[in-house]
């Protein structure tokens, strides 16, 4: 945590300019990755054409993509995996912050990593590269210690801002899971440094929610008990989670026999068969999230393996050592996760429950709370990135409910484990 700093007004205009860097380093980002994809969604349309023997396609490009990305992180410390967990042991005085080019190999290494399909998000590498930068400008003008803590601190949240074209998002993220505190200093560098991001990448990127869609009807008061119900089952799906994370870094840390590149390339291999057999099986899980919030909902047996799926093989992703970051595929299970309840509960709700997006929006923002353990941050971000303002109530139920009960649990929010792991205190 920063020491006190004495206050220098020309600090909210570094955070500003460095900002606009962010803006564009984040939304050239999102850009790139929405090309990979489509490069990526062309290769498995010639798959599908070859058949059988294309299925070969996606598994050697995911392989080579992943072995690719790994190598990239292996040379630059720290480029590997979300990065989040760096911010905030920079924070707590951990860790100090990574110099500038941390920013070309994280940029790089997560679009190859992404663009070849691994279940990763694009956020963590956005946050990371945002609190680089926001380090950086405050380097460069000569801040004190204290306010390159604060400056990186909160263009991390302009970070995420830029991932989501969430600004409320970004600012929450800061003083509720990094900081874990509001100091009026740290929310006027946030406040900035997150309206000049998003201002310049919507540029590139224009602005409007990630999910738009028609708006969506609030499910009757009545059913409050039965979301506060989901949310505290989310909660336990969370833990779970979060374990499988943890152990499937601890695992490849005792494969020794296996070079990291090369088990980043098995990994690929597998993640690559999946999205050949179904491509919703891989990826970060926009598309996915995008199609069930549009009200494509697949038959309850499709959406149960989805969520199997993509349980065991997000984690898998995040083991591989890449840039890559956990809040996207989170996102998109717990659409999966919700869509499903709503179709195994279908029968008992009144009126059916107002359909199953609202169920998958909510699903979202309760698993994240149960992975992430930072309810609000869920809420906003899932507001602003679907544009719900209607489900404030159940959200605020489902959300209490999954945090509530991932704490009851015992487990540690994913942060703090990665976190210590990358520090050696655990």
């Amino acid at each position: 945590m920063p020491g006190a700093s004495r206050d220098r007004p020309v600090v909210y205009l570094v955070a500003a300019v460095a900002g606009c860097f962010v803006g564009l380093v984040g939304g050239s980002f999102r850009w790139c990755l929405a090309r990979a994809d489509e490069l990526y969604g062309s290769l498995l349309s010639a798959s599908d054409r070859l058949g059988g023997p294309g299925l070969l396609l996606p598994v050697v490009v995911t392989a080579a993509g992943a072995a690719g990305a790994c190598a990239i992180a292996r040379r630059v410390p720290s480029a590997a995996g979300s990065g989040i967990q760096e911010v905030e042991a920079v924070w707590r005085a951990e860790a100090t912050p990574r110099p500038l080019w941390l920013v070309p190999a994280k940029f790089a290494g997560g679009v190859i990593a992404m663009g070849s399909g691994l279940l990763l998000g694009r956020e963590g590498p956005t946050v990371h590269m945002g609190a680089v930068i926001g380090a950086e400008a405050g380097r460069r003008t000569r801040m004190s210690a204290p306010d390159i803590t604060l400056l990186h601190s909160s263009l991390a949240g302009a970070g995420l801002a830029v991932a989501f074209t969430a600004p409320l998002g970004g600012v929450v993220f800061v003083l509720e899971e990094v900081a874990k505190v509001v100091r009026p200093r740290l929310v006027l560098l946030t406040l900035v440094g997150t309206a000049t991001a998003v201002g310049c990448s919507w540029l590139m990127l224009g602005g409007g929610p990630v999910f738009p869609g028609p708006a969506v009807a609030a499910p009757p008061i009545a059913l409050l008990p039965v979301f506060l119900l989901f949310g505290a089952v989310t909660g336990a799906l969370g833990v779970g989670y979060n374990h499988l994370v943890v152990g499937m870094l601890t695992f490849c840390d005792h494969v020794r026999r296996v070079g990291p590149v090369a088990r980043a390339a098995v990994i690929g291999a597998v993640v690559g068969l999946l999205l050949g057999i179904d491509p919703p099986l891989g990826g970060g899980g926009d598309q996915l999230s995008g199609r069930l919030l549009g009200g494509d909902i697949p038959v309850v047996t499709v959406l149960a393996g989805y969520l199997v799926v993509r349980f065991v093989a997000g984690p898998l992703s995040y083991a591989a050592g890449t840039p890559g970051g956990l809040f996207a595929p989170v996102l998109a299970l717990g659409a999966v996760w919700g869509a499903l309840v709503h179709g195994l509960a279908v029968p008992l709700l009144p009126d059916g429950g107002s359909g199953a997006v609202p169920f998958a929006i909510i699903g979202m923002a309760a698993l994240l709370s149960a992975v992430v353990r930072a309810p609000v941050t869920g809420i906003v971000l899932t507001v602003e990135m679907t544009g719900s303002t209607s489900l404030v109530v159940p959200l605020l139920a489902a959300c209490f409910a999954a945090t509530l009960t991932a704490d009851r649990m015992g487990s540690a929010p994913i942060y703090d484990s990665l976190r210590l792991r990358m520090t050696g205190s655990s």
